[in-house]
């Protein structure tokens, strides 16, 4: 494994951003390129971590950067998984949205013990009407 580069900046391609959603079992439309695009297009904060060309980890947030923020997404590829890379996304997001927003994720069942550990709360307070498609 290579130094890990972390950035706002740099832009992975839908295709990129389906593999890793594939190894991380994260379930997103991956077979649905016109919509993971615009996925990545309504995200206005985008966290990477890269291993060269490689997308090894993402954090995609919604936020207003004064009061709230929504990480939808949370994804490490399965061979990276358990390095810290998580959890330096999950540092830098708080980072960026400021210490004025709270940071809100709804976790897949399988992470659910995993957030614990990296300093959130979980919440019984929230309300959800589910998506149709």
């Amino acid at each position: 494994m290579n130094h890990l580069v972390y950035s706002r900046d740099r832009q992975p391609t839908p295709t990129q951003v389906a593999a890793l959603y594939r190894s991380a079992a994260l379930a997103r439309p991956v077979d649905d390129l016109p919509r993971l695009t615009n996925m990545l297009r309504g995200a206005n904060l985008l966290i990477t971590a890269w291993d060269g060309e490689l997308l090894v980890g993402l954090a995609r947030t919604l936020t207003d950067f004064c009061y709230c923020a929504y990480l939808s997404d949370l994804a490490v590829r399965a061979e990276y998984q358990r390095q810290g890379i998580g959890r330096r996304l999950l540092t830098l997001t708080k980072e960026a949205v400021g210490e004025e927003s709270m940071l809100l994720l709804l976790s897949v069942p399988t992470a659910l013990a995993y957030y614990p550990t990296v300093g959130m709360t979980a919440v019984n307070n929230g309300f959800l009407l589910k998506r149709t498609k």
